[in-house]
């Protein structure tokens, strides 16, 4: 039996908008861990309690969720007009490995703060300290407005945002250019259409024709009309993520909306891209309830949306998709705009299974070519516990 001890490292336990992750400074992780590679990924998969076949996370960090088995390194940025690089990690539950295809839009949230908390940005005087952050994963630049008192990041507040029980103090984000453009290079609608038509087996959809959205902005992701999958878009995690077939078409549609948009090379690859893309159905707005049994007239939102992230219905809306969300949306003849009620539009309201949220977002034909220069939300962080990670010394030192 092996003897050796564990080894402790400084980290934070955050929430950021509806996730939470383990926040590192990149210079507190062991050598080997400070670049990208296996020992890297063993790191975050220990400290999360992954790769777990009983689904449970009860030996690491993670909550057994696509929205808490996350990981994120910040560091001080040596690019201009930036103060913070900020790599996010999304540790599969079950399987042995991790995703770094890209970003978290609640932890960008905590990124900011936790940047000030890190001592990597100065609190000053009291008022809102701008942190300008640089996203790694795909290359983009996010500022984040956060609110600082008697030399602190101001953590207490009476913001609330759905999906989180407590209220707190409200972070302003603002993502710049989100538009991602991808590794081949392409636009923010990758096939250069508002509207494709899938070719999907008939099994999977009646007639083997589906409608599509496909979008590079904030994250990539695919939307289709609920209708089209047989749903009405009010539907709670437990109508999708407890019917396994739905589940097994859903991740069918996503991968092969995938190689439509480039971002792999044919429907087996999506195993090994499971943050990217994300998959999402709208439906125009309707009355219903809630998670938490709260009723949502519509006449209070816009449109009906239902994302995946990593395989089952998220609880929310991850921050990335909402951007995507507001891109669409602001665009005339989407699937997300005509859901909306269509025409131009510079914010969307949208419900979600834990209530609803507004994403601001103005997008601009440039020579054909659709753009949107920014997109706006508020969310909240805060510090649920920070000290030192422990993890079994050879864990990933070994790694090959």
């Amino acid at each position: 039996m092996s003897r050796l001890a564990q080894i402790a490292i400084p980290a934070t336990y955050m929430r950021g908008g509806t996730s939470k992750g383990v926040f590192f400074r990149l210079e507190d992780l062991p050598e080997a861990c400070r670049v990208p590679g296996r020992a890297r990924d063993r790191l975050f998969q220990r400290v999360i309690g992954s790769p777990d076949p009983y689904g449970k996370h009860t030996d690491g960090m993670g909550g057994a969720t696509s929205s808490t088995s996350k990981c994120v390194i910040i560091s001080p940025s040596a690019r201009p007009d930036h103060d913070v690089d900020y790599l996010y990690g999304q540790v599969s539950i079950d399987t042995d490995f991790v995703d770094w295809s890209g970003n978290c839009g609640n932890l960008s949230t905590a990124a900011g703060a936790f940047a000030i908390h890190a001592g990597y940005v100065p609190a000053g005087p009291d008022g809102v300290r701008v942190v300008r952050i640089w996203q790694a994963n795909i290359g983009k630049t996010i500022v984040a407005h956060v609110p600082v008192a008697d030399g602190a990041v101001q953590e207490a507040g009476d913001f609330e945002l759905d999906g989180v029980t407590f209220p707190a103090a409200e972070i302003v984000l603002e993502f710049l250019d989100p538009a991602d453009e991808g590794e081949d290079g392409g636009a923010m609608f990758p096939t250069g259409n508002l509207i494709d038509e899938l070719d999907v087996p008939d099994a999977l959809v009646a007639g083997g024709r589906l409608k599509a959205t496909l979008i590079n902005a904030g994250i990539p992701t695919i939307f289709v009309n609920a209708a089209d999958l047989g749903y009405s878009g009010t539907e709670l995690q437990g109508a999708v993520n407890d019917d396994p077939a739905a589940l097994k078409r859903l991740e069918a549609l996503r991968a092969i909306g995938a190689v439509r948009m480039g971002l792999i090379g044919s429907v087996q690859e999506a195993a090994r891209r499971q943050h990217t893309p994300k998959i999402a159905f709208v439906a125009p707005p309707a009355d219903h309830a809630t998670s938490s049994g709260k009723t949502v007239a519509a006449s209070e939102i816009d449109l009906l949306v239902r994302a995946l992230s990593m395989g089952k219905l998220h609880h929310a809306m991850m921050g990335t998709a909402a951007v995507a969300i507001g891109a669409a949306a602001a665009v005339p003849g989407t699937l997300v705009n005509l859901a909306a009620g269509g025409g131009a539009r510079r914010s969307v309201r949208f419900g979600h299974p834990s209530g609803a949220l507004t994403v601001g977002a103005e997008a601009q034909q440039i020579e054909g070519v659709w753009a949107v220069a920014k997109a706006i939300m508020s969310r909240s962080a805060r510090r649920l516990m920070e000290g030192r990670v422990l993890v079994p010394a050879g864990s990933f030192e070994a790694a090959d």
